[in-house]
């Protein structure tokens, strides 16, 4: 096409068939055009007739001015296909034709045809004689027609029925059965007859229909049911005459709508049954002007009004409502959920009985008139129990608090005058009062709780023993006067007349009895008007005597008891000076054990120590004496008997000793008796100090030093200080614990001997060559250090006691001397803020544990 407009200058001639083409257009609604295109490519238009002006809305001057003009006005998405075939056309010499759209000037779309016929002339140039036509409203109605088409089709595509063509005498023409459930093909239905297909007496039926149908020109129904895989089927078949001696009949599976009428049918027979039978009222009523439209038995019954009462009267002509206010209230929650439930309200009996109803309601259409749907659900005597509930709930708490007061407090004039104040209230009556009888007093009151309105009782009192006679008849037996109209009893002129004076009406009376005689009375007075006592009411003030009784028993005791004080109080005084006196006394004792047990055991300690330095002296001599070759360790030593020095702070003996003679004598003596003196003298010297260390810890306390301290260096040191010792015993330690153990706040030196008495209670009660094993876990801001030494076991009772400071038995594995040892290791282990024990096990033997703190960041902290 470029190669077409690219040139638009005009030949030196003009075709002559351009009077003919003239003669056509001015025919034809559309433009005639004729182009020539030259060899070297330029273009000229020869003609184009007036339809430009009315097709393209271009002066055709202006067209054979400019050929590129026409073809900014094509559609951009049909550019692509006007140039392909324009180029299709120059190549084969075929005839043009083309379809596309363009848009004018004033911006209408128009849908063009253009057609052409290529002529190429001698001289190697090309002559197109062609025509362009306004095809839009052609187009147009094409696309309505195809929208159209659409349309129906999906209208068709979505009705899932069954749709036949059957003939006047029932055969099958035609049917669409896409998305129906059928079971039979096209092929299988198609020119077959209704007798073939279906059962004798559906096929009688359809056949009747259709002549109906193609008779009377009207739409024809009916129904029936076929027998099918999935059970008995009905159906329903519409027909219309689609032709000549033909119908249309259009089938629908009805089957779950007959049985949702049969469901209706059913629901309908329950909901009248449920209607007429519900033990709940039920009403139907207009929504706008509450007009009964149907009333089933209970509500006759609630409401006292028959049927034909009740029906076309509006609830407010009944005077059912107590508070009209329920009912606006009513219409507006259903007309903005629709639903209403379990509304409290208040109705009004025909006998003018209130009752009380819990209402739920629904807004129902009923043949377009909205109406309501209300169930009325009694709960008067529901509600009266509750209300008892709470009554029995408020006198329970009132007995309760009674009962507290009295056991709380020793105030009986403060217990009378709450308990008549409190009952009163509970009550709502006017006047309530507690009587006094008393032989020498008369009757007195002792406290009251009155409405300011009628007179009060109190400070009244009479010596008529006459009429006080009578007022003890009255309760005589412990029983309960209750008088609901004073003006209905009979009584004598005094009691009448002090009934009048105070203006009493009713009288509620229940007696005080103390030890089963008549203490005084509890009263409740009604001054209003006479008054039904309820018998709960009675129980109350029953029940409230009762306590009041026990009351006034507590504060007579109290009396006593205040009495019996004063000879108490002298009683403890005395008993108080003999317990100082003995206090002291013992507090003599004590010092005088500290006295003994420090001055014995320092003197023990000293004759102890003296003999160890004379057997040392003696072995070392023995040694010394003889070669090495000579006696073994089981050889004599001779002791030379002499004046022995005098011991610093040696006690004088009782009676003289015997004489010593000045010439020396030699005595032989076995060195393992010496070793084993020795040995024995250790002991003793070790329990002494165990004793003053333990003896300084009760009276002063156990002096710990803490700091910081790196547990495995601590250990280190201590194996070296025990090293000997396991060496002498054959003995050999395991050490488990990891390096890299956090600090402990503890005292090194106490700590020490700790783990020393642990070892050496293993070393004294095993025999050589026992095994130890030392472990330690950080657990809970705490380290856990565990000693193993797979010896001999003990008993749980052993263990148990193993670090309590007692009287041990002889015969008891453990030596009073390593008894004290570990009484002072639990000692410094508390001390430290840890604990201590021992785990026995037959095959591990005994296991030590202990714990100490972790060093806390201030404490490593500190200078």
């Amino acid at each position: 096409m470029d190669e077409i407009i690219k040139s638009p200058h005009k030949p030196d001639f003009l075709p002559e068939k351009i009077p003919l083409l003239e003669t056509v257009a001015a025919n034809l609604p559309g433009m005639i055009f004729q182009i020539l295109q030259r060899q070297d490519g330029s273009v000229f238009i020869p003609y184009i007739s007036s339809g430009c002006k009315y097709l393209y809305e271009l002066e055709p001057e202006a067209v054979q001015a400019d050929f590129r003009v026409l073809c900014k006005l094509i559609h951009p998405q049909d550019i692509k296909a006007f140039t392909e075939s324009i180029a299709v056309c120059r190549n084969t010499l075929t005839p043009w034709h083309w379809e596309g759209r363009i848009v004018t000037p004033s911006g209408k779309l128009k849908w063009i045809q253009g057609t052409a016929q290529p002529e190429l002339q001698e001289d190697g140039d090309f002559v197109w004689h062609g025509l362009v036509m306004d095809i839009t409203d052609r187009k147009q109605a094409q696309e309505k027609l195809q929208e159209s088409e659409a349309r129906y089709k999906a209208i068709l595509d979505a009705i899932p029925d069954l749709m036949f063509r059957i003939s006047r005498d029932g055969e099958y023409l035609d049917l669409k059965s896409e998305g129906a459930n059928i079971t039979l093909s096209r092929e299988e239905i198609v020119g077959k007859n209704l007798q073939e297909l279906l059962p004798s007496d559906v096929a009688a039926i359809s056949q009747v229909a259709i002549a109906k149908t193609l008779d009377s020109g009207i739409l024809q129904t009916c129904e029936y049911q076929l027998p099918t895989s999935l059970g008995v089927r009905d159906y329903e078949a519409r027909l219309v005459v689609s032709g000549a001696d033909e119908v249309l009949a259009i089938v629908r599976d009805i089957t779950d709508r007959k049985q949702g009428e049969v469901a209706l049918q059913n629901l309908a027979q329950k909901f009248a049954k449920a209607f007429s039978c519900s033990p709940d009222s039920i009403t139907i009523s207009t929504l706008q002007e509450g007009r009964f439209i149907e009333v089933n038995d209970s509500f006759v019954n609630l409401s006292g009004y028959g049927r034909d009462e009740a029906i076309g009267k509006t609830s407010f002509e009944l005077n059912l409502w107590v508070n009209d206010r329920d009912r606006l209230n009513l219409v507006q929650e259903l007309q903005s959920t629709g639903v209403a439930r379990n509304l409290e309200i208040d109705f009004r009996q025909k006998s003018g009985e209130i009752i009380t109803t819990l209402l739920s309601a629904e807004v129902i259409d009923l043949n377009g008139i909205p109406a309501i749907l209300a169930v009325h659900h009694d709960i008067t005597e529901r509600k009266q129990v509750e209300a008892q509930l709470r009554f029995c709930a408020q006198r329970d708490r009132l007995l309760a608090e009674t009962l507290v007061r009295i056991r709380s407090s020793l105030n009986l004039e403060q217990i009378l005058q709450t308990t008549v104040t409190e009952v009163r209230q509970f009550l709502q009556t006017d006047r309530v009062f507690i009587g006094l009888n008393n032989a020498n007093l008369g009757v007195k009151t002792l406290a009251e709780s009155v409405d300011p309105k009628y007179p009060s009782v109190s400070g009244w009192s009479t010596n008529d023993e006459a009429y006080l006679q009578e007022l003890r008849n009255l309760l005589k037996d412990n029983r309960v006067r209750v008088v609901e109209d004073v003006t209905q009893i009979s009584v004598s002129p005094k009691v009448k007349a002090h009934c009048q004076k105070f203006q009493t009406k009713a009288s509620l009376a229940v007696p005080i009895m103390l030890n089963n005689e008549l203490f005084g009375a509890l009263i409740a007075n009604q001054c209003s008007g006479a008054r039904h006592w309820q018998p709960i009411e009675i129980d109350l003030l029953q029940q409230m005597s009762e306590q009041l009784a026990i009351a006034i028993q507590q504060s007579q005791i109290c009396q006593k008891l205040a009495e019996l004080n004063t000879n108490l109080e002298y009683q403890v005084q005395e008993r108080t000076a003999q317990l100082q006196q003995k206090m002291q006394e013992v507090e003599k004792l004590h010092r005088v054990k500290d006295v003994v047990l420090h001055t014995v055991a320092h003197d023990l300690r000293t004759s102890v120590m003296g003999n160890l330095m004379v057997l040392k002296n003696l072995l070392n001599q023995g040694v010394g004496s003889r070669g090495a070759g000579e006696q073994g360790s089981r050889g004599a030593i001779t002791a030379s008997l002499s004046p022995l020095p005098p011991i610093p702070n040696a006690p004088l003996p009782l009676s003289p000793l015997p004489p010593i003679p000045n010439a020396q004598s030699s005595i032989p003596i076995s060195r393992s008796i010496i070793e084993r003196m020795i040995q024995g003298n250790d002991r003793q010297l070790t329990m002494i100090n165990s004793l003053l260390e333990i003896n300084s810890c009760e009276k002063q306390g156990l002096e710990i030093k803490l700091e910081p301290v790196q547990f495995s260096t601590l250990l280190a040191g201590t194996f070296a200080q025990l090293e000997p010792m396991l060496t002498q015993s054959q003995a050999t330690l395991k050490n488990l614990v990891p390096a890299d153990l956090p600090l402990v706040m503890a005292d090194g030196t106490r700590l020490q001997k700790v783990l020393g008495n642990l070892i050496a209670h293993g070393l004294q009660n095993n025999p050589p060559g026992l095994n130890f094993t030392l472990s330690a876990t950080v657990e809970g801001g705490m380290i856990r250090t565990q000693i193993q030494d797979g010896g001999v076991g003990m008993s749980k009772v052993e263990c148990d006691r193993l670090f309590d400071l007692h009287v041990r038995d002889p015969q008891d594995c453990c030596s009073t001397s390593i008894g004290l040892k570990m009484y002072l290791c639990r000692k410094v282990i508390k001390a430290h803020g840890g604990e201590i024990g021992v785990m026995s096990n037959r095959k591990r033997g005994l296991t030590f544990w202990f714990t100490l703190p972790l060093a806390t960041s201030s404490a490593t902290n500190r200078p």
